[in-house]
């Protein structure tokens, strides 16, 4: 029987004369031993075969996919370049949310997130704290997921909740396994960073460079670039690795620590830094940190800092997140990489919200890899504090993704009859009236609604990644559509397709347009017809509401009729609706006003009606918390508690679907009172809310 046949025997019959059987067998075989040479020329720099020999498996391999098309998704995991998508990346939603870090940029921010973490998990100076240490490569990061052992979708983090699909373009990465050999959970989700070597970088521009090709400004561009290609054989000719360092989602995790998850993915074929460290104290996070940064130009990746674990799991769900950050993990950037340039200009530009902000323009200069020309000047304050003129030699640093800025001048180098800058009292745009506020640093344009500068930044906020995400839509297009009438609202681009059937010159004949680039905007807008609560409260571009704050109303409101219904009775400042909207958790006055104010201009409202009659804003889905007793309850905790921070029990609470707010009313559903608790106390019991002690409380999440 042809199943009895060795694998060698098997390798030996032509693939036409294989039986359905023999080629089922065949396939099988072929993927788990072409993952194992891929394990070990591309993980451990041990071949075990020639080149020929493993290039033969590979033919083989296609052969076999060719004559028996049922066994195509059975030899997947061979094919290292995919069909390329028809037009752009698909979106794809992460399970678990991928989120970013906070940075700290000095010792003693290091000892003081060592000493948050102590607080919050009530840890005593003297008590060991191990934590994970380990290079932060400056890469593109990516999700990985893995489907009964098989590489089903790749992601890039996109805003977190959801990215980029690049399937196709990450089995083009030799270092990272299609098929895991050995016993994993049904779904098995990996993360990490997708990185290009120096030496590869520098061989790719040569290669650009001969071929009168894009020149890359440092290999994280190379990287991301060589990534998000549509055509997966240009991914699969740039030399592209991977770290993996964190998980996603897990049918089962069967690690207790990180140290331990790296030891289990790296057992499993999956590549890990090996400059990875566990350390006991911050003596000696600080003290890798140091060694690290001196041997920073001879690793053979680009790195921007070091990024710290708490090892241990469940301290790690006990910390939780906050924002869009966790609290068990931080990076510490290196110091900010400095160089001097000439300063030849100094613009005036104007935001979304009408502030007037200096950019400077600077004689091209490197700094840290990356070509620098414009840096922000901060504001007027700024400008005359460190007595910045054109023409100056100046300072500029960036640090990590942090914009350029100008640190200082050098006077020694001024030329004589430079003059101070005068900063406009007029909107450099519109010509209105420039304020400054009693109180701020910044002045204001007051011309609103007739400056075309604030309505431009308003529409490019709307349209950039973390609101609308409408791909193709950059602000040079927004500018150029705005300046011919095409829009002048949000509105309008979802009317834009219609209006341009019937428009004399349609899109498609524009400058820099034609039909097919016309018709994947035309797609790219359509498919944002449909967008979440946070996203769509985040994109109106309203003072001081960013994503975090966005997220915060959509969990407090629920849907958009409820938020704008609220925010439009908020208006009372004495009423119930004002109230509720300073309780909910990090949201005082000032950005109270700010939500109020917007909803008392006309205009506004007229925007929203507009808006809404072209899309579908999703209600707001709180994550999954199936059998918790606080899921959509009010929380509030006074008084002090003895077994957990205060800090500890609301995220818990809140990890569990509860709103937490600041202060009692009669939509608190409960109370946690510990000793000392005084005025909350007293509201709760006058109003008939439940209280519950700190023990109660364990007792009823199961802590």
């Amino acid at each position: 029987m042809a199943a009895k046949k060795g694998n060698k025997a098997l390798r030996a019959v032509p693939v036409s004369d294989l039986s359905d059987k023999d080629a089922k067998i065949e396939a099988k075989a072929l993927a788990e031993e072409i993952a194992r040479h891929n394990v070990a020329y591309h993980r451990e720099d041990s071949p075990t075969i020639s080149d020929a020999a493993y290039d033969g498996l590979r033919q083989r391999a296609k052969d076999i996919a060719a004559l028996f098309p049922e066994l195509v998704g059975e030899l997947a995991a061979t094919e290292a370049v995919g069909a390329a998508p028809a037009a752009g990346f698909a979106k794809v939603k992460h399970t678990v949310p991928m989120l970013s870090l906070d940075n700290a940029f000095s010792d003693d921010d290091i000892r003081d997130f060592d000493a948050r973490i102590r607080r919050f998990l009530k840890l005593t100076e003297t008590e060991p704290l191990e934590t994970i240490a380990e290079p932060k490569i400056d890469g593109l990061s990516f999700s990985a997921r893995y489907e009964r052992g098989r590489l089903a979708v790749a992601a890039t983090r996109g805003d977190g909740a959801e990215g980029e699909d690049i399937t196709a373009n990450v089995r083009t990465i030799k270092s990272l396994p299609d098929l895991i050999m050995g016993d994993v959970p049904k779904v098995f989700e990996v993360r990490g960073e997708i990185y290009m070597t120096k030496a590869d970088f520098a061989a790719l521009n040569e290669r650009q460079a001969a071929e009168g090709a894009k020149i890359f400004a440092n290999p994280r561009n190379a990287a991301a670039g060589s990534l998000r290609q549509l055509d997966p054989k240009i991914t699969a000719s740039r030399p592209l690795q991977a770290f993996v360092y964190a998980w996603g989602e897990i049918a089962k995790i069967a690690w207790n620590s990180q140290w331990e998850f790296l030891t289990v993915v790296k057992s499993l074929g999956f590549p890990t830094n090996p400059e990875s460290k566990l350390c006991k104290t911050v003596e000696d996070i600080l003290a890798f940190y140091g060694d690290l940064q001196a041997r920073r130009a001879d690793l053979p990746y680009d790195i921007d800092g070091v990024v710290y674990k708490v090892n241990r799991i469940d301290w790690q769900q006990r910390l939780g997140f906050v924002s869009r950050a966790p609290r068990w993990a931080t990076a510490h950037k290196f110091p900010a990489q400095q160089a001097q340039t000439v300063l030849e200009n100094i613009e005036i530009q104007v935001g979304r919200t009408g502030v007037l902000t200096p950019v400077a323009h600077l004689k091209a200069v490197n700094v840290g890899g990356v070509v620098v020309t414009r840096a922000t000047l901060h504001n007027e304050d700024e400008i005359e504090r460190k007595d910045i003129r054109v023409g100056d030699t100046v300072v500029i640093q960036r640090a990590g993704d942090v914009i350029p800025q100008v640190v200082s001048v050098i006077l020694d180098k001024r030329h004589k009859g430079a003059r101070k800058f005068k900063f406009p009292d007029h909107c450099p745009v519109c010509g209105s009236l420039a304020v400054r506020e009693e109180g701020e640093v910044a002045k204001r344009c007051t011309g609103g609604l007739i400056c075309s500068a604030q309505a431009v930044e308003r529409l490019r906020h709307f349209v950039s990644r973390d609101a609308f995400d409408i791909e193709g839509l950059g602000g040079k297009h927004i500018e150029a559509f705005f300046g011919d009438n095409l829009i002048k609202s949000p509105a309008d681009l979802f009317t834009l397709e219609q209006r341009d059937k019937s428009s004399l010159t349609p899109l498609s004949k524009r400058e820099g347009w034609g039909p097919k680039s016309a018709q994947n905007l035309f797609e790219a807008i359509n498919a944002r017809r449909t967008i979440s609560l946070p996203r769509f409260i985040y994109a109106l571009g309203i003072p001081q509401v960013g994503q975090a704050t966005a997220r915060l109303l959509a969990i407090s409101y629920g849907s958009l009729k409820a938020w704008r219904k609220a925010m439009v009775a908020a208006e009372d400042r004495d009423g119930e609706a004002y109230r509720d909207l300073i309780n909910v958790e990090s949201i005082g006055p000032s950005v109270a006003d700010d939500l109020v104010g917007f909803f008392q201009e006309p205009q506004n409202l007229e925007v929203l009606d507009q808006l809404t009659a072209e899309i579908h804003v999703e209600d707001f889905a709180s994550p999954s918390v199936s059998g918790s007793p606080i899921a959509g309850k009010t929380v509030v905790f006074t008084g002090n508690l003895e077994s957990m921070t205060r800090s500890e029990a609301k995220a818990k609470a809140q990890s569990l679907g509860a709103k937490v707010a600041g202060s009692v009313s009669k939509k608190t559903d409960l109370v946690v009172a510990g000793p000392g608790a005084g005025s909350k106390l007293k509201e709760a019991e006058g109003l008939g809310v439940k209280v519950i002690d700190e023990a109660a409380f364990r007792s009823l999440i199961g802590a």
